[in-house]
């Protein structure tokens, strides 16, 4: 089995979506990160979509996000 290692994720957007995305889906399940808050998440999913992101709209972010991966 082989693995690979992403050093850098932004330095690729789209793998930089891909993990926004997956984080995002863990925070609206209910799963926290201690070192990542919500908003911070939620910044860096601005800078990537360009949509700004109110508290708890985890959602919108996800779907924003999707419609970029889908692109």
């Amino acid at each position: 089995m082989t693995m690979s290692t992403i050093d850098n994720p932004t330095e690729n957007p789209r793998i930089a979506a891909e993990f926004l995305r997956a984080h995002l889906r863990m925070l609206a399940a209910g799963m926290r990160n201690s070192q990542l808050s919500g908003s911070t998440i939620l910044r860096k999913a601005t800078a990537v979509t360009g949509n700004t992101y109110k508290r708890g709209q985890y959602a919108q972010a996800i779907d924003d996000l999707n419609a970029i991966l889908k692109s």
